[in-house]
């Protein structure tokens, strides 16, 4: 049986994560069964519903997720949709916050990243490549967004993300603090920006917002009537826009760095 006293808060193990990490796995981890942990005690398997794969566990939990949000995901809720009992999710999760972790991580799983064609481009072609894939992943999960705000998600899928980002840019000359600072930054700007959005907003929204900006009087607000043409900005401009100040501020701190360094040696 999985020792719970050594599982991280969003649900992995110490030694889930350390294997994750070791073999470079992109796909969630699979806990050891506790029906498989008994009969290697020789205990005799009591007699109950077929075992459920895990892949489908988690897949039908991201499906509640993203059609009633996060706060309908309970073993039961879970366990009916699945036909099932909520003792065949125990064999696999210690609990709703280990099933949460491996939704979360799933998310990660989608994201879509062409390696391949990654190597091909500088360093800021591909810092905006990999961010705008993310953020295509969590717009198509918007309701997984808020429980990533809550943890450092750190399941197979998300450390092998981080991972490739983070190597991307150390390979680029990023020494490491710089590297780890921005890849934290640009995951932050990804995820906030996702927060925002709702799936409720459109063109409708958009053009009533607008009218209300040019209908307002330009003797109190003139400046604001003065580009209302431009608001409000559709988010997709928005967020090219912000990501493309900040692979601008990268530029300039990564250019920044030879004369850091060499003010550091001439102080020490």
């Amino acid at each position: 049986m999985v020792n719970r006293s050594c599982r991280a808060n969003n649900g992995y193990s110490v030694a889930d994560i350390a294997i994750a990490v070791k073999s470079r796995h992109t796909c969630p981890v699979t806990t050891r069964h506790r029906d498989v942990a008994d009969d290697q005690r020789g205990n005799r398997r009591t007699p109950g519903r077929p075992p459920i794969p895990l892949d489908r566990i988690v897949t039908t939990a991201l499906e509640i997720v993203d059609e009633q949000g996060a706060d309908a995901l309970s073993m039961r809720t879970l366990a009916q949709r699945l036909n099932s009992g909520t003792a065949t999710l125990y064999r696999h999760f210690a609990g709703r916050a280990d099933l949460i972790a491996h939704v979360v991580d799933r998310v990660f799983g989608v994201v879509e990243i062409d390696n391949a064609a990654l190597s091909t481009m500088t360093w800021q072609e591909a810092c905006k490549a990999a961010a705008h894939s993310m953020f295509d992943a969590l717009r198509r999960h918007q309701n997984v967004t808020p429980l990533l705000a809550e943890v450092v998600p750190i399941g197979p899928n998300a450390l092998a993300a981080r991972e490739r980002m983070i190597a991307f840019l150390l390979d680029h000359g990023f020494p490491p603090a710089l590297a780890a600072r921005s890849y934290a930054t640009l995951a932050r700007y990804i995820l906030g920006f996702a927060i925002q959005l709702t799936g409720t907003r459109g063109d409708p929204d958009d053009a009533r917002l607008a009218q209300v900006f040019h209908d307002l009087d330009p003797g109190r607000f003139p400046a604001t009537v003065a580009v209302a043409d431009s608001l409000p900005v559709p988010w997709e401009d928005e967020f090219a826009f912000g990501l493309e100040l900040i692979v601008d501020g990268l530029t300039q701190a990564l250019q920044r760095e030879p004369q850091r360094r060499k003010g550091k040696r001439r102080n020490g």
